[in-house]
């Protein structure tokens, strides 16, 4: 939790869940505002999610595959949804292995966070997994993906190529300032 507080409890007047699609929910928090006024917020919210920085030697584990949102073939990460009951970590090993076929000696937090507070209910955890053993992957229906390894020297200037990924980005400058990479 912040130390840091508003001078206003922007107290919420109206909360209303306008769609469910079983991936997110969206609608608005009518609150007021510190001028007395009143306004709509609209959010959607979404389960967390988990970014996975995997090193095997000197090469970062990649996912390739398309991404139906922007309609564009996407160098990235492994990620996914952290399941009900699971940690970042837990969530980490589960998604390397399934996506990669590569199960981790050791996977550690490196940084969760908001994301995109302007409209996102959603929180991110960025992992670090090494010592990357072989293991057969189990892809869920909707993943239609290759896997490939990147150098790490090259890892940022991959991950800014358009369509560059906010994520993977993140990824790969917090395990990098974590003296991971």
């Amino acid at each position: 939790m912040s130390d840091r507080e508003s001078t206003h409890e922007w107290p919420v007047r109206e909360r209303a869940a306008e769609y469910e699609t079983g991936w997110y929910t969206g609608g608005y928090d009518r609150v007021e505002q510190p001028d007395g006024s009143e306004k709509q917020y609209y959010w959607a919210e979404l389960p967390d999610a988990v970014v996975v920085v995997a090193r095997t030697g000197d090469e970062l584990v990649f996912v390739d595959q398309y991404r139906p949102t922007i309609r564009e073939q996407c160098l990235e990460l492994p990620a996914g949804i952290v399941e009900d009951g699971e940690s970042y970590t837990e969530a980490a090993r589960r998604e390397l292995r399934e996506e990669t076929g590569f199960d981790p000696a050791g996977v550690s937090l490196l940084e969760e966070f908001w994301c995109s507070t302007g409209v996102l209910r959603h929180r991110r955890g960025i992992a670090f997994a090494e010592g990357l053993e072989p293991v057969e992957r189990d892809l869920d229906d909707n993943e239609f993906l290759s896997v490939r390894t990147v150098p790490v020297e090259d890892a940022l200037d991959v991950a800014r190529r358009e369509p560059a990924n906010d994520a993977t980005i993140e990824g790969i400058l917090l395990a990098r300032e974590d003296g991971l990479l």
